[in-house]
């Protein structure tokens, strides 16, 4: 049976899945403990809930991206991973327009001090998290991510390694196979080739033995 988009059961995948849950959790909690604190919708003064400034519309605007990163942690860890660097992101963005708006009438999210800072750290938790084994960190050869990228840049190279049309058609069915294993849409017979060929480091090899009858 075919795996669901981002489902994938490495450590990495967990990482990412398990933090977007527990960042979800924690703040869809706070929204839910500003409306139990009953402010208004649109106070640019706000209740104090945990250590922060709340009003209505930031309780629920906190309960409704809790639920998206929590969702996106069900769904998968590439989701969650893509989720939590755009969480990360609104939430620096946030911290830099509710500076300017301190202390006026357009701070619509009753914003205090406390609070920007809260979204600075939290998005550069968020953003770090999100990005780790994707975008930064170092990425060992069998990272997931590493070999899509990696893969997606072989087939236009081929021609050139391989001037045999055979062994060059060869290599581009390798590629394929290589990419839905990265992927995890490769059915068990693929996976299993691909695993044989794994240990070879030069292309040629991998390509012979790619070429040899299966079994």
């Amino acid at each position: 049976m075919r795996k669901s988009s981002g489902a994938t059961g490495t450590p990495l995948d967990h990482l990412h899945r398990v933090g977007a849950v527990v960042f979800g959790v924690g703040l869809a909690g706070f929204g839910i403990l500003g409306l139990w604190a009953g402010p208004e919708m649109f106070s640019t003064t706000g209740r104090t809930v945990l250590g922060l400034s709340s009003n209505g519309l930031l309780a629920v605007i906190s309960i409704a991206v809790g639920l998206v990163l929590v969702a996106a942690g069900i769904r998968g860890g590439r989701t969650a991973s893509t989720i939590l660097v755009i969480a990360g992101s609104a939430f620096v963005l946030s911290g830099l327009v509710n500076t300017i708006v301190l202390g006026t009438r357009l701070n619509l999210l009753a914003f205090q001090m406390s609070n920007v800072l809260f979204s600075f750290v939290a998005g550069a938790l968020l953003l770090f998290l999100g990005a780790w084994g994707r975008f930064a960190g170092h990425l060992p050869d069998d990272n997931q991510y590493r070999r899509e990228r990696h893969i997606t840049d072989v087939p236009a190279a081929l021609p050139a390694t391989f001037p045999d049309p055979a062994d060059a058609a060869a290599a581009r069915e390798l590629a394929e196979a290589e990419r839905a294993v990265a992927q995890h849409t490769a059915s068990p017979e693929v996976t299993a080739r691909v695993a044989e060929v794994d240990h070879l480091r030069r292309e040629e090899d991998r390509v012979r033995r790619w070429r040899e009858p299966a079994g």
